[in-house]
């Protein structure tokens, strides 16, 4: 179980950071990399924002504790 929480630790970590970069093309913010398609795109600033509550979905389940009281102090 541990293993799995570690995987939807960094996929989480990768989707929020991967969210953040599409927001950031897609409003404008981030011109980089100068010929991307999804400059000044709305569609991919969405696509971003949803892709990053998912990432952010994982981080928070993947943080969570199972209800046993043997892991805390």
């Amino acid at each position: 179980m541990l293993f799995l929480r570690i995987l939807a630790f960094i996929i989480g970590l990768f989707a929020v950071a991967l969210g953040a970069l599409w927001v950031g093309q897609g409003t404008g913010l981030i011109l980089w990399p100068r010929d991307s398609f999804m400059i000044d795109d709305r569609g991919w600033a969405v696509r971003g924002a949803v892709m990053a509550c998912v990432g952010a979905i994982l981080l928070w389940l993947a943080r969570r504790t199972n209800g046993r009281s043997s892991n805390r102090l």
